[in-house]
Protein backbone atom coordinates (compact mmCIF):
# COMPACT_ATOMS: atom_id res chain seq x y z
CA UNK A 1 0.00 0.00 0.00
CA UNK A 2 1.37 3.43 -1.00
CA UNK A 3 0.03 6.72 0.36
CA UNK A 4 0.38 10.23 -1.04
CA UNK A 5 -1.09 13.71 -0.86
CA UNK A 6 -3.14 15.84 -3.22
CA UNK A 7 -1.42 17.51 -6.20
CA UNK A 8 -0.01 20.91 -5.36
CA UNK A 9 0.84 24.09 -7.26
CA UNK A 10 3.58 26.53 -6.33
CA UNK A 11 1.57 29.28 -8.04
CA UNK A 12 -1.53 28.48 -6.01
CA UNK A 13 -2.97 32.00 -6.36
CA UNK A 14 -3.05 31.51 -10.13
CA UNK A 15 -5.26 28.45 -9.56
CA UNK A 16 -7.89 30.12 -7.37
CA UNK A 17 -10.61 27.52 -7.68
CA UNK A 18 -8.29 24.67 -6.73
CA UNK A 19 -7.10 26.60 -3.68
CA UNK A 20 -10.62 27.29 -2.33
CA UNK A 21 -14.12 27.61 -3.86
CA UNK A 22 -14.58 30.97 -2.08
CA UNK A 23 -12.40 32.57 -4.77
CA UNK A 24 -14.99 31.76 -7.45
CA UNK A 25 -16.12 34.89 -9.33
CA UNK A 26 -13.96 37.19 -7.24
CA UNK A 27 -13.36 39.66 -10.07
CA UNK A 28 -15.48 41.97 -12.19
CA UNK A 29 -14.27 40.11 -15.29
CA UNK A 30 -14.81 36.59 -16.52
CA UNK A 31 -11.66 34.61 -15.88
CA UNK A 32 -10.12 31.70 -17.80
CA UNK A 33 -7.08 30.06 -16.18
CA UNK A 34 -4.65 27.41 -17.42
CA UNK A 35 -2.01 25.72 -15.24
CA UNK A 36 0.70 23.16 -15.96
CA UNK A 37 3.14 21.58 -13.48
CA UNK A 38 5.96 19.13 -14.22
CA UNK A 39 7.28 17.88 -10.88
CA UNK A 40 10.63 16.06 -10.70
CA UNK A 41 11.31 15.81 -14.48
CA UNK A 42 14.58 13.88 -13.95
CA UNK A 43 12.62 10.94 -12.52
CA UNK A 44 11.14 8.75 -15.31
CA UNK A 45 7.36 9.08 -15.48
CA UNK A 46 7.22 11.72 -12.76
CA UNK A 47 4.25 13.83 -11.73
CA UNK A 48 2.58 15.97 -14.41
CA UNK A 49 -0.53 18.01 -13.54
CA UNK A 50 -2.82 20.07 -15.77
CA UNK A 51 -5.81 22.21 -14.90
CA UNK A 52 -8.21 24.54 -16.66
CA UNK A 53 -10.87 26.67 -14.98
CA UNK A 54 -13.44 29.30 -15.79
CA UNK A 55 -15.39 31.47 -13.37
CA UNK A 56 -17.82 34.36 -13.59
CA UNK A 57 -19.41 36.90 -11.21
CA UNK A 58 -23.21 37.35 -11.27
CA UNK A 59 -23.92 40.84 -10.01
CA UNK A 60 -27.67 40.38 -9.48
CA UNK A 61 -27.13 37.43 -7.13
CA UNK A 62 -23.83 38.60 -5.54
CA UNK A 63 -22.54 35.16 -6.51
CA UNK A 64 -19.68 33.52 -8.34
CA UNK A 65 -20.01 30.36 -10.43
CA UNK A 66 -17.20 28.38 -12.00
CA UNK A 67 -15.89 25.04 -13.23
CA UNK A 68 -12.51 23.38 -12.73
CA UNK A 69 -11.08 20.40 -14.62
CA UNK A 70 -7.79 18.93 -13.44
CA UNK A 71 -5.76 15.84 -14.27
CA UNK A 72 -2.71 14.47 -12.47
CA UNK A 73 -0.63 11.68 -14.02
CA UNK A 74 2.37 9.72 -12.72
CA UNK A 75 4.25 6.44 -12.99
CA UNK A 76 4.88 3.79 -15.62
CA UNK A 77 1.26 2.71 -15.50
CA UNK A 78 0.09 6.28 -16.12
CA UNK A 79 -1.79 6.43 -12.83
CA UNK A 80 -4.11 9.38 -13.37
CA UNK A 81 -6.61 11.28 -11.30
CA UNK A 82 -9.18 13.40 -13.12
CA UNK A 83 -11.45 15.87 -11.33
CA UNK A 84 -14.39 17.86 -12.65
CA UNK A 85 -15.91 20.32 -10.19
CA UNK A 86 -18.65 22.96 -10.09
CA UNK A 87 -17.84 25.87 -7.76
CA UNK A 88 -20.10 28.44 -6.13
CA UNK A 89 -19.50 31.40 -3.78
CA UNK A 90 -21.60 34.19 -2.26
CA UNK A 91 -20.33 37.61 -1.16
CA UNK A 92 -21.42 39.25 2.14
CA UNK A 93 -20.37 42.85 2.76
CA UNK A 94 -20.16 43.08 6.56
CA UNK A 95 -18.38 46.44 6.91
CA UNK A 96 -17.43 49.28 4.61
CA UNK A 97 -14.20 47.57 3.56
CA UNK A 98 -14.63 43.99 4.75
CA UNK A 99 -16.28 41.09 2.94
CA UNK A 100 -16.96 37.49 3.95
CA UNK A 101 -17.25 34.96 1.16
CA UNK A 102 -18.31 31.34 1.80
CA UNK A 103 -17.92 28.85 -1.04
CA UNK A 104 -18.49 25.23 -1.95
CA UNK A 105 -17.45 22.74 -4.61
CA UNK A 106 -19.23 19.59 -5.81
CA UNK A 107 -16.85 17.36 -7.75
CA UNK A 108 -16.70 14.10 -9.65
CA UNK A 109 -13.32 12.41 -9.28
CA UNK A 110 -12.01 9.45 -11.25
CA UNK A 111 -8.80 7.45 -10.87
CA UNK A 112 -7.48 5.23 -13.68
CA UNK A 113 -4.40 3.19 -14.58
CA UNK A 114 -2.98 1.22 -17.53
CA UNK A 115 -2.27 -2.22 -16.02
CA UNK A 116 -0.81 -3.48 -19.32
CA UNK A 117 2.09 -1.06 -18.91
CA UNK A 118 3.08 -2.51 -15.51
CA UNK A 119 5.69 -5.22 -14.95
CA UNK A 120 4.72 -7.85 -12.33
CA UNK A 121 7.14 -10.07 -10.39
CA UNK A 122 6.05 -13.28 -12.14
CA UNK A 123 7.06 -11.76 -15.48
CA UNK A 124 10.69 -11.38 -14.42
CA UNK A 125 13.01 -14.32 -15.18
CA UNK A 126 16.66 -15.04 -15.98
CA UNK A 127 15.80 -15.59 -19.63
CA UNK A 128 14.01 -12.28 -19.97
CA UNK A 129 10.72 -10.66 -19.11
CA UNK A 130 7.59 -12.62 -19.97
CA UNK A 131 4.87 -10.73 -21.86
CA UNK A 132 2.09 -12.28 -19.75
CA UNK A 133 1.28 -12.42 -16.05
CA UNK A 134 -1.02 -14.47 -13.85
CA UNK A 135 -1.76 -11.42 -11.71
CA UNK A 136 -5.47 -10.80 -11.56
CA UNK A 137 -6.17 -7.26 -12.74
CA UNK A 138 -9.00 -5.47 -10.91
CA UNK A 139 -10.93 -2.47 -12.17
CA UNK A 140 -8.83 -0.17 -14.34
CA UNK A 141 -10.74 2.92 -13.19
CA UNK A 142 -12.98 3.97 -10.34
CA UNK A 143 -15.10 7.11 -9.85
CA UNK A 144 -16.77 8.82 -6.92
CA UNK A 145 -18.34 12.10 -5.74
CA UNK A 146 -16.53 14.59 -3.51
CA UNK A 147 -17.36 17.89 -1.81
CA UNK A 148 -15.35 20.79 -0.36
CA UNK A 149 -16.21 24.01 1.44
CA UNK A 150 -14.37 27.20 2.37
CA UNK A 151 -14.71 30.69 3.78
CA UNK A 152 -12.75 33.82 2.85
CA UNK A 153 -12.49 37.18 4.57
CA UNK A 154 -10.87 40.16 2.86
CA UNK A 155 -10.49 43.91 2.68
CA UNK A 156 -8.53 46.12 0.28
CA UNK A 157 -5.25 45.22 2.08
CA UNK A 158 -5.72 41.92 3.92
CA UNK A 159 -7.15 38.48 3.23
CA UNK A 160 -7.43 35.23 5.17
CA UNK A 161 -9.35 32.01 4.72
CA UNK A 162 -9.91 28.36 5.46
CA UNK A 163 -10.80 25.43 3.20
CA UNK A 164 -11.76 21.82 3.91
CA UNK A 165 -11.48 19.32 1.05
CA UNK A 166 -12.62 15.70 0.59
CA UNK A 167 -15.52 16.01 3.01
CA UNK A 168 -17.17 12.95 1.41
CA UNK A 169 -13.89 10.98 1.50
CA UNK A 170 -14.19 9.47 -2.01
CA UNK A 171 -13.04 5.94 -2.79
CA UNK A 172 -9.93 5.63 -5.01
CA UNK A 173 -9.21 1.91 -4.69
CA UNK A 174 -9.08 -0.46 -7.68
CA UNK A 175 -9.50 -3.45 -5.36
CA UNK A 176 -12.08 -2.36 -2.77
CA UNK A 177 -15.63 -1.41 -3.63
CA UNK A 178 -17.15 1.66 -2.01
CA UNK A 179 -19.21 -0.43 0.43
CA UNK A 180 -16.20 -2.37 1.77
CA UNK A 181 -15.64 -1.65 5.46
CA UNK A 182 -11.89 -2.39 5.26
CA UNK A 183 -11.24 -0.05 2.33
CA UNK A 184 -7.95 1.77 3.09
CA UNK A 185 -8.12 4.01 0.03
CA UNK A 186 -10.65 6.65 0.96
CA UNK A 187 -9.11 10.06 0.45
CA UNK A 188 -8.45 11.71 3.84
CA UNK A 189 -9.68 15.19 4.71
CA UNK A 190 -7.39 18.08 3.79
CA UNK A 191 -7.37 21.38 5.70
CA UNK A 192 -5.91 24.59 4.25
CA UNK A 193 -5.29 27.96 5.91
CA UNK A 194 -4.20 30.89 3.76
CA UNK A 195 -3.85 34.66 3.93
CA UNK A 196 -1.63 37.67 3.49
CA UNK A 197 -1.34 41.42 3.19
CA UNK A 198 -0.53 43.96 0.48
CA UNK A 199 1.52 47.17 0.64
CA UNK A 200 1.36 49.76 -2.13
CA UNK A 201 3.89 52.52 -2.76
CA UNK A 202 2.00 55.16 -4.69
CA UNK A 203 3.34 56.83 -7.80
CA UNK A 204 5.24 60.09 -7.65
CA UNK A 205 7.03 62.45 -10.01
CA UNK A 206 10.21 60.38 -9.82
CA UNK A 207 8.34 57.05 -9.64
CA UNK A 208 5.41 57.33 -12.10
CA UNK A 209 4.50 53.62 -11.79
CA UNK A 210 3.03 52.39 -8.46
CA UNK A 211 4.79 49.45 -6.82
CA UNK A 212 3.23 46.78 -4.61
CA UNK A 213 4.73 44.30 -2.16
CA UNK A 214 2.77 41.32 -0.84
CA UNK A 215 3.36 38.75 1.89
CA UNK A 216 1.35 35.53 1.71
CA UNK A 217 1.17 32.06 3.25
CA UNK A 218 -0.56 28.71 2.76
CA UNK A 219 -0.62 25.96 5.39
CA UNK A 220 -1.99 22.51 4.50
CA UNK A 221 -2.64 19.42 6.59
CA UNK A 222 -3.71 15.99 5.32
CA UNK A 223 -3.40 12.90 7.53
CA UNK A 224 0.15 13.06 9.03
CA UNK A 225 1.39 15.40 6.31
CA UNK A 226 1.97 19.10 7.08
CA UNK A 227 3.24 21.81 4.75
CA UNK A 228 3.76 25.56 4.91
CA UNK A 229 4.35 27.83 1.91
CA UNK A 230 5.59 31.28 2.91
CA UNK A 231 6.65 33.93 0.43
CA UNK A 232 6.63 37.43 -1.00
CA UNK A 233 5.62 39.06 -4.28
CA UNK A 234 6.99 42.27 -5.79
CA UNK A 235 5.01 43.92 -8.60
CA UNK A 236 5.78 46.92 -10.77
CA UNK A 237 3.77 47.04 -13.96
CA UNK A 238 4.11 44.82 -15.90
CA UNK A 239 6.70 42.66 -14.04
CA UNK A 240 6.08 40.34 -11.08
CA UNK A 241 8.80 38.62 -9.04
CA UNK A 242 8.16 36.13 -6.27
CA UNK A 243 10.18 34.08 -3.76
CA UNK A 244 8.79 31.20 -1.70
CA UNK A 245 9.96 28.76 0.96
CA UNK A 246 8.17 25.42 1.37
CA UNK A 247 8.55 23.35 4.54
CA UNK A 248 8.32 23.41 8.33
CA UNK A 249 11.94 23.39 9.54
CA UNK A 250 11.21 23.76 13.24
CA UNK A 251 8.48 21.13 13.51
CA UNK A 252 10.51 18.09 14.58
CA UNK A 253 7.85 15.43 14.10
CA UNK A 254 7.51 16.18 10.38
CA UNK A 255 10.70 17.97 9.46
CA UNK A 256 9.98 18.48 5.80
CA UNK A 257 12.33 21.04 4.30
CA UNK A 258 11.27 20.69 0.71
CA UNK A 259 11.96 23.51 -1.74
CA UNK A 260 12.71 27.13 -2.50
CA UNK A 261 10.64 28.62 -5.32
CA UNK A 262 11.35 31.57 -7.59
CA UNK A 263 8.67 33.09 -9.79
CA UNK A 264 8.61 35.59 -12.61
CA UNK A 265 5.48 36.91 -14.25
CA UNK A 266 4.22 39.33 -16.86
CA UNK A 267 0.94 41.03 -16.02
CA UNK A 268 -1.20 43.10 -18.36
CA UNK A 269 -4.72 44.41 -17.87
CA UNK A 270 -6.39 41.32 -19.33
CA UNK A 271 -3.61 38.74 -19.25
CA UNK A 272 -1.24 37.28 -16.65
CA UNK A 273 1.52 34.80 -17.49
CA UNK A 274 3.78 33.25 -14.87
CA UNK A 275 6.66 30.77 -14.66
CA UNK A 276 8.11 29.28 -11.49
CA UNK A 277 10.83 26.79 -10.63
CA UNK A 278 11.19 24.79 -7.43
CA UNK A 279 14.75 24.23 -6.19
CA UNK A 280 14.51 21.02 -4.17
CA UNK A 281 16.80 20.96 -1.13
CA UNK A 282 15.54 17.81 0.59
CA UNK A 283 17.36 14.47 0.24
CA UNK A 284 16.06 14.31 -3.34
CA UNK A 285 18.08 17.38 -4.41
CA UNK A 286 20.38 15.52 -6.83
CA UNK A 287 17.76 13.23 -8.39
CA UNK A 288 14.61 15.16 -9.23
CA UNK A 289 15.44 18.12 -11.44
CA UNK A 290 13.21 20.40 -9.37
CA UNK A 291 9.78 21.35 -10.66
CA UNK A 292 8.58 23.57 -13.51
CA UNK A 293 5.25 25.35 -13.48
CA UNK A 294 3.51 27.63 -15.99
CA UNK A 295 0.28 29.56 -15.49
CA UNK A 296 -1.87 31.82 -17.64
CA UNK A 297 -5.02 33.77 -16.75
CA UNK A 298 -7.14 35.70 -19.25
CA UNK A 299 -9.79 38.21 -18.12
CA UNK A 300 -12.63 39.46 -20.31
CA UNK A 301 -16.02 41.13 -19.92
CA UNK A 302 -19.35 40.22 -21.45
CA UNK A 303 -21.21 43.24 -20.08
CA UNK A 304 -20.53 46.23 -17.86
CA UNK A 305 -21.01 45.64 -14.13
CA UNK A 306 -22.74 48.52 -12.35
CA UNK A 307 -21.52 47.64 -8.88
CA UNK A 308 -18.14 45.95 -8.77
CA UNK A 309 -17.51 43.14 -6.27
CA UNK A 310 -14.89 43.71 -3.60
CA UNK A 311 -11.45 43.39 -5.12
CA UNK A 312 -9.21 40.86 -3.39
CA UNK A 313 -5.64 42.17 -2.82
CA UNK A 314 -3.91 38.78 -3.17
CA UNK A 315 -1.59 38.13 -6.15
CA UNK A 316 -2.42 36.45 -9.47
CA UNK A 317 0.37 33.87 -9.29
Amino acid sequence: MIYGQDPQFSQFYSNYLYLAPSFTGLTENNRLSLNYRNQWPEIPNGFVTYSVSFDKYFEKFRSGLGILVMQDEAGTGKLRTTNFGIHYSYDFKIFERWHIRPGMNLMYTERGINFNALLWNDQISASGNSPTTSEMTPMDKVGDIDFSSSVLGYSDRFWFGFSMDHILRPNQSFYFYEEADDNPSRVPLKYSFFGGTKFIKNESLLRPIPTSFQIAYLFKAQEKFRQLDLGVYWYRNPIVLGFWYRGIPFYKEVFNRDAFTILTGYKLRNLSIGYSYDFTFSKLIARTGGSHEVSMSYFFKTKKIKKKPGMLPCPDF
